[in-house]
């Protein structure tokens, strides 16, 4: 094949065909294309609420490889733009017959606390799928503790190390609203971003919203009082990160937990190996046996074990509408794909033909 496509003769001095000069020029395309998306950067679509108000269903946004560092192909045969399953015939779109060690380039800066950050979703290691790490769906969450931070909730109030995080100032949550039993007209439920809205009763709703959303409905006269829909403490959710009931956690009041760090030692026992357990075993590639108070890692019995991977806790902005690491636990470096940077597009699918474009969210910095 001869790269320099651009010459209209080959080495001969025949001249190329149409034909022979279109495959050039396509495969090179291909080729550039590639090495954009692996090593700079690549689009996103917002797909869920789980980030709204700062990131809307619709978001077009442009994800930057170069600030974390680019991690190079982890499953380098694979279908060209295809992320893990073919359009139309919904077959693999890579052949995992060929796996290359994580190796990530360097890069401008780490992983920091507030950053909007694409990663591959851990949970497709697991059945059904079995995904290579790289090809596991694509989930953009806001980065809420680092390697070593120690993170707690409390009635919804992130807390690291101690101390009380800032909170996305456009991040949602939901809350209970009572009227005097006029109905919240919708022209407002779409000028505030009123969703989820549930009626409980004739004077009752839940919905979400933004703090200051909630600061506005509270002055109209038919809303009689507004407070969050927190879950109480020591109330245990099981469906939250570790999913044992000895951890009397759910999604508004959570931890402490310690995120790993790699070079971290961490002394295990039967309580807090729950914590720490698919990091050992699903993400550093270990096999941990359980005999009473008994733990070995490999078959060798210890009571101790140290990181390979640093680790992090990612969290949506809505809050109560958010599938995140409260659900599923960290999120280890070797999944991390890169730093969210602007919004290019912005598609109401909800509006009318004349205002499907969101002009005001055009080229919007993330933050």
């Amino acid at each position: 094949m001869n790269w320099k496509f651009w010459r209209r003769k080959d080495k001969e001095g025949k001249k190329k065909s149409a034909t022979r000069e279109w495959v050039d020029a396509i495969v090179f395309a291909v080729i550039a294309a590639t090495l954009i998306r692996t090593l700079f950067i690549e689009a996103y679509t917002i797909p869920t609420p789980s980030m709204e108000s700062s990131l809307l269903v619709g978001d077009f946004l442009f994800v930057s490889k170069v600030n974390y560092g680019a991690r190079t192909p982890m499953t380098p045969v694979a279908f060209p733009f295809a992320h893990h399953t073919m359009p139309l015939i919904g077959t693999k779109a890579y052949w995992d017959g060929i796996k290359l060690p994580y190796y990530r380039l360097p890069g401008l800066s780490e992983v920091k606390k507030g950053d909007v950050v694409v990663f591959n979703y851990p949970m497709e290691a697991d059945s059904p799928f079995y995904r290579p790490v790289d090809k596991r769906e694509n989930y953009i969450k806001r980065c809420q503790g680092t390697p070593g931070d120690t993170l707690s909730l409390a009635d919804a109030q992130v807390f690291v190390n101690g101390k009380a995080a800032p909170n996305p100032p456009a991040g949602q949550t939901s809350y209970m609203v009572q009227t005097n039993g006029m109905e919240i007209n919708p022209e407002i439920a779409t000028e505030l971003h009123l969703s989820d809205i549930q009626q409980m009763t004739n004077t009752d709703y839940i919905m979400n919203m933004t703090a200051q959303s909630a600061a506005t409905l509270k002055t109209y006269s038919n809303i009689k009082s507004i407070k969050p829909n927190n879950e109480l403490k020591g109330v245990t959710n099981l469906e939250v990160f570790p999913h044992d009931a000895r951890y009397k956690w759910n999604v508004d009041n959570y931890g402490p937990i310690i995120i790993p760090k790699k070079g971290w030692t961490v002394t295990l026992d039967t309580l807090n190996l729950p914590l720490y357990r698919r990091a050992i075993e699903v993400y550093e590639n270990n096999k941990i046996a359980v005999n009473g108070a008994d733990i070995t890692i490999n078959g060798q019995k210890t009571n101790k074990y140290t990181f390979k991977m640093n680790y992090y806790w990612m969290m949506g902005d809505n809050r109560h509408n958010s599938l995140d690491s409260r659900f599923w636990g960290f999120v280890p470096e070797d999944h991390i794909v890169g730093k969210a940077l602007f919004i290019w597009m912005s598609w109401d699918d909800n509006a009318s033909f004349i205002h499907k474009i969101r002009w005001s969210r055009l080229f919007r910095g993330i933050h």
